[in-house]
């Protein structure tokens, strides 16, 4: 069972249901280590002085803010006055709508297990979300660290999703972005395109087939045996006129 990451309780009006934070997702990148070329080497890195060039114990690292060429150290202390007053609490502040939000603000995806005693509100939460197709718009500090959260729900659990704030956010202002209009007929058949892809969302289709490949590729290496490995088919030439690009991507996506 994965150990939780944070305790504490959601604060819903004035019902507070215990609850534990347990992480969302989970990484199947396969772990490599550096080496050596040639011997086989493995490689570690070291924490060192960049003045003397001398390692330095974990136990004499703190941490500084730069300014004018000199350190302003903060201790613990100055970290804990930065949190405010710590919580153990994911405060919802107010109910949204999901749509209405930009994807670019989800980061990081936590599952919420009830706590001992806190079933029933659970899982009244839980319904109660799910039933109105709201999402609780909260706060919640993990690490010393404040961050914005979205409360949402599904037939089975409660989960987290937390956020960038709003000034996290870069503003496409700097980019040179064209300011460019289609012909009517290149946008309705773009829209014609666009319909013939739709489909429903099924992310098992999309597996990461990169990680697969070079699972096998290591397995063989293990084996002392070649590999054949599928080459991806070579995209056809350009069609110049944008028209019959759409034209002929329409004809392939609804064929």
């Amino acid at each position: 069972m994965p150990r939780a990451i944070w305790k504490g309780g959601i604060s819903f009006g004035l019902v507070y249901i215990p609850v534990k934070l347990d992480s969302g997702a989970q990484s199947h990148d396969i772990d490599l280590d550096m080496v050596r070329k040639g011997d086989n080497c493995p490689i570690r890195y070291i924490r060192v002085c960049q003045e003397d060039g001398k390692e330095v114990p974990y136990q004499d690292i703190v941490k500084g803010y730069k300014i004018n060429d000199q350190y302003i150290i903060l201790t613990d202390e100055d970290f804990k006055k930065a949190s405010l007053s710590k919580s153990d609490t994911i405060t919802i502040n107010e109910f949204v709508k999901v749509e209405e939000i930009n994807p670019r603000f989800f980061e990081k995806p936590y599952l919420l297990e009830p706590d001992k005693g806190a079933a029933k509100t659970y899982n009244l939460l839980r319904m109660a979300i799910l039933q109105s197709g709201m999402a609780g718009l909260s706060k919640f500090i993990l690490r010393n660290r404040e961050h914005l959260a979205l409360l949402m729900a599904d037939d089975k659990v409660l989960y987290l999703t937390q956020m960038r704030f709003h000034d996290e956010l870069r503003q496409p202002d700097d980019l040179k972005i064209p300011d460019t209009s289609p012909a009517k007929a290149e946008l309705e058949m773009a829209v014609k395109l666009i319909e013939g892809m739709t489909a429903p969302f099924q992310p098992e289709k999309y597996p990461d087939t990169y990680q697969e490949t070079l699972q096998r590729v290591i397995q063989a290496k293990i084996e002392n045996r070649e590999i054949e490995v599928l080459q991806k088919e070579p995209e056809e030439s350009a069609i110049e006129d944008l028209m019959a690009q759409l034209k002929k991507s329409l004809e392939l996506a609804t064929s």
